[in-house]
């Protein structure tokens, strides 16, 4: 507010005209740039469609199990039960600045007994020394610099913001969720493929022995076999670590100990994958629906309101009050019209500030907006660019994927004739060690792929901001925000 609006306000103060020194909420020049809110670059490089996402996403995997681990999450998870009390907190915070509209009472009473010292002591009471008092006093502060509608708009912003906060969280442990089940389905398919993987192995080393019984090959041959068979056993226990740890995660997302989710996806044997489009809509909806923008916006949005506060601070306060007190040296005389005393009238009260230290407070608050401001800008620069990155990384892994699924069924071929050609004689040992090698390496990587797709649409569907049932409106109207 500029100086000839606060001359204004004060010259309206005399009618009782209410003033807020608050400034506007800054413009960002980064979220209403038609770049920000345009589609986003790499969406047509990746199976995309440009319809606003869905916030219930998990369910585009159409695993029943999986729905089942993200409810228990975001139902149980302790971390959301600690947004959850955060939000009440700071809802509390806000009822209680709200309450400054209305008028404060103060109720008293009393009974008082006298004597004068100059009696002496005595052992009975005389009725006559002893008075009897009560009041009631009301005080309710005129608003007129906007001290108070600026501490509630502060107040009411940061309920926003920990409202967003809180949706953060449920992103987080929903994507999570699906991450640790996701990564117990993708062990359970590596170790599937180690364990064919090995069967054929053992196969070969067993081939190998009759042959050599037979004359043609020889115990270096089965040694060589063996060799492939003591390696593949080794890749098993740290895969089956990788599952339990997955469990461990799980359990704890959901709200349980480890011991409760012992056999959890069991009967999964591949990530779950989304085989349809993605909707990701445009940047403007981005920015609209991350809960990190919109905790941001609300924290400028508090930092503005207090820049009110601080500059209502320079001003007087005044209040309307009134005051009844009654005295009498009986209680039945308290209600006589000669024991009742009462003031009415305004109040205004005005500490004379250290003006620099008051115009050092408005400096720091302003310096909080700017602050405020660029921490905003940032947080829809790190929203494109996480969305972004998440996109190129996904419809990387995908022909990254098709390429590995290629040489898989060319290296299964490769395997096939080599042990054609070494039992006819026409190819000797190692190069059916090599093609089986080769077989198993293109089968894990493949295996590893499946998974890191799953992991990358997992981590597009967080960068864009979704995972809670209900919108933000739905909790900010039943909160009264």
């Amino acid at each position: 507010m500029g100086a000839s609006a606060k001359l204004a306000c004060g010259m309206a103060t005399a009618a009782l005209a209410a003033c807020s020194f608050a400034p506007d909420v800054p413009k960002s020049a980064i979220s209403t740039a038609p770049i920000a809110q345009s589609e986003f670059v790499t969406s047509a490089i990746a199976p995309v469609a440009n319809d606003e996402p869905k916030s219930n996403w998990w369910r585009l995997y159409d695993d029943p199990e999986l729905d089942g681990y993200v409810a228990k999450a975001l139902s149980e998870n302790n971390d959301l039960k600690a947004a959850f009390a955060n939000l009440d907190r700071v809802l509390a915070a806000l009822g209680e600045n709200r309450a400054a509209y209305l008028p404060s009472t103060d109720v008293s009473a009393g009974v008082t007994y006298e004597r004068d010292a100059a009696r002496g002591p005595t052992q009975d009471l005389n009725p006559e020394e002893l008075s009897y008092s009560s009041g009631f006093n009301l005080s309710y502060e005129v608003d007129l610099f906007g001290r108070v509608r600026n501490s509630v708009a502060a107040a009411r912003a940061d309920a926003q913001a920990a409202e967003a906060a809180l949706y953060s969280t449920r992103i987080t442990i929903a994507a999570e969720t699906a991450r640790a089940y996701a990564d117990i389905c993708s062990a359970n398919q590596q170790i599937s493929v180690t364990e064919n993987t090995l069967n054929l192995q053992k196969r070969t080393v067993d081939l190998t022995r009759q042959l050599t019984e037979g004359g043609q090959g020889t115990k270096l041959d089965i040694v060589r076999a063996q060799v492939n068979v003591e390696n593949t056993k080794a890749s098993l226990p740290q895969l089956k670590a990788d599952r339990e740890n997955a469990r461990f995660r799980l359990a704890t997302l959901v709200g349980q100990p480890p011991a409760a989710m012992v056999e959890a996806a069991r009967d999964c044997t591949r990530a779950p994958i989304v085989a349809a489009t993605i909707p990701v809509g445009d940047g403007a909806g981005l920015i609209a629906r991350r809960p990190d923008v919109r905790e941001a916006e609300n924290a400028l949005k508090a930092t503005a309101a207090r820049v009110g506060v601080a500059t209502a601070e320079l001003y007087p306060q005044i209040s309307l009050g009134g005051t009844i007190d009654t005295t009498a040296l009986q209680i039945a005389s308290l209600k006589e019209d000669g024991a009742v005393s009462f003031s009415f009238g305004p109040l205004i009260s005005w500490t004379f500030p250290n003006i620099w230290a008051g115009r050092a407070r408005i400096a720091a608050a302003e310096a909080g907006m700017e602050q405020a401001l660029a921490e905003f800008d940032q947080a829809v620069l790190v929203a494109l660019e996480e969305t972004e990155t998440a996109l190129q990384t996904y419809a990387a892994e995908l022909e990254r994927q098709s390429a590995l699924a290629l040489a898989r069924d060319a290296a299964a071929q490769s395997a096939e004739m080599a042990q054609s050609r070494y039992e006819l004689g026409a190819d000797d040992f190692i190069t059916v060690l090599d093609a089986e090698r080769t077989l198993a390496d293109a089968e894990i990587t493949l295996a590893q792929s499946q998974a890191n797709t799953t992991q990358f649409q997992i981590g597009l569907f967080r960068a864009l901001g979704g995972g809670w049932d209900n919108g933000p409106s739905d909790m900010a109207g039943a909160a009264g925000i």
